[in-house]
């Protein structure tokens, strides 16, 4: 795998926090909420979002 430049690696950590971010929120409304379908798209979403993360984590750099 090649080694991703600055600019690269700073962006890859941006949309890991805002994809966490949005994990996060979309979880904590999901127990909240009470109509069915809200619920479903909201537990869609935290699906989803979880298979973004882990994607993206195969792009982050290894520690040294």
């Amino acid at each position: 795998m090649k080694t991703l430049g600055v600019h690269e690696t700073l962006e890859l950590h941006e949309l890991m926090t805002f994809k966490s971010l949005c994990l996060t929120k979309s979880s904590t409304m999901s127990g909240l909420v009470q109509d069915s379908e809200l619920k479903n798209i909201l537990d869609q979403d935290v699906t989803q979002a979880k298979g973004h993360i882990e994607r993206l984590q195969q792009f982050m750099p290894k520690e040294q």
